[in-house]
């Protein structure tokens, strides 16, 4: 049976504390997430509503416009 090796177990998880790599795309994904709640928190339905219905006016028209 092998025994634990406490030292490198240790090294490993310092090692993962260190690497950072991963956390500009936590920090994006908590700051959209902020942005939604406070968007939804907000801004009454029936805006969300006219401005949706705004953006799909664009896109259309757009649409209509780029060959």
């Amino acid at each position: 049976m092998p025994r634990l090796n406490f030292k490198s177990i240790g090294q490993g998880l310092r090692g993962l504390w260190a690497d950072s790599s991963g956390q500009d795309l936590i920090e994006y994904a908590l700051l959209s997430s902020f942005m939604v709640v406070a968007i939804w928190i907000f801004f009454p339905t029936g805006m969300v509503v006219a401005i949706s219905g705004i953006f799909s006016r664009l896109l259309s028209t757009a649409s209509i416009l780029v060959p």
